[in-house]
């Protein structure tokens, strides 16, 4: 079960890398239909205006999709006959796991119709951006469901202090606001999937990348604030050991970030940027994860005390 929901984290933090494939190498209207390539072709053939690696650009993302739908399904049929006896005797099944796992296809197939929106509209920057921050709840219970199916189905019993709780909950909340500022970014400036398409105009691309920028420097303040908490209380080493990576991805990312800024904006460094909150947002989940305990999946249960004799 453990391997067959790390596939589905994998597949789910492959659309992230894929779509921005398909926008940073301006192949958003490669293909001018949806659910067809074109109006008179299902796949990548015919004229559509645009050169024909844009085509194969966006219906190759089209085509990845469907692959991973498929592994979507894979893990919520091994969730579905997922059985822990702990303690029982026979098999029980896992409601939790179901939810979680039922998440995944559900997810991509309401990602694939916002996916047809964005196409009819032109890529229109709200859609686009929503087409985007759709796939972190569905990644978010990906990895949710690789952590919880080696864990118990007990209360969570806190590992460390209430402040380093705090701290960690504040670092998903910025680093979503984070991703948010990053997609008014893109959507204001010149990679917005296509050369003639609309932008945001509420900001100036100058305004919205130092809003972007200062959303960055708060996320790496408090990504440092709670390494340093974690190493100095009595926390398990596993979250210490997240907690550098999570400061080192996103010490990376503000690297990148000044990087691509400077340098105009390659579209290579860009996807590269993109790419990475991936990883950010899986660390920021796991290390989040990481400071409670459900005990472990299938382990019996405590024995009843023997009665008092009298």
């Amino acid at each position: 079960m453990r391997r067959i929901a790390f596939a589905g984290v994998i597949a789910s933090l492959a659309i992230i890398p894929t779509g921005a494939a398909v926008r940073l190498s301006q192949s958003g209207l490669g293909c001018t239909d949806w659910p067809k390539c074109t109006a008179a072709s299902l796949v990548a053939s015919g004229a559509s205006g645009d050169p024909l690696i844009h085509r194969w650009v966006e219906f190759g993302n089209r085509m990845v999709t469907a692959l991973i739908f498929v592994v979507a399904i894979a893990v919520f049929v091994a969730a579905w006959g997922f059985r822990d006896g702990a303690g029982t005797g026979r098999g029980g099944r896992r409601k939790d796991l179901v939810w979680l796992a039922s998440a995944q296809p559900a997810g991509i197939a309401a990602q694939a119709v916002i996916g047809g929106i964005v196409v009819l509209t032109k890529l229109s920057p709200f859609w686009v951006s929503l087409h985007y921050l759709a796939t972190l709840p569905v990644l978010a219970a990906a990895v949710a469901l690789h952590v919880r199916c080696t864990e118990g189905t007990g209360p969570a019993t806190p590992l460390v202090q209430p402040l380093v709780r705090l701290v960690a909950r504040a670092l998903v909340a910025v680093t979503s606001l984070m991703m948010v500022a990053g997609t008014l970014v893109t959507g204001t400036g010149p990679l917005a999937g296509a050369g003639d398409v609309p932008r945001y105009h509420f900001l100036s691309l100058t305004a919205v990348t130092q809003l972007h920028a200062d959303i960055g420097w708060v996320l790496g303040t408090l990504a440092v604030m709670l390494a340093l908490i974690i190493h100095l209380t009595d926390a398990p080493p596993r979250a210490a050991r997240l907690s550098w990576i999570v400061l080192g991805l996103i010490g990376l990312q503000g690297a990148i970030g000044y990087a691509q800024y400077f340098s105009h904006l390659p579209a290579g460094l860009v996807w590269v940027h993109v790419a990475n909150t991936a990883l950010i947002w899986i660390a920021v989940l796991r290390l989040n994860f990481a400071l409670r305990d459900r005990g472990h999946v299938g382990a019996p249960e405590a024995a009843p005390a023997p009665a008092m004799s009298t």
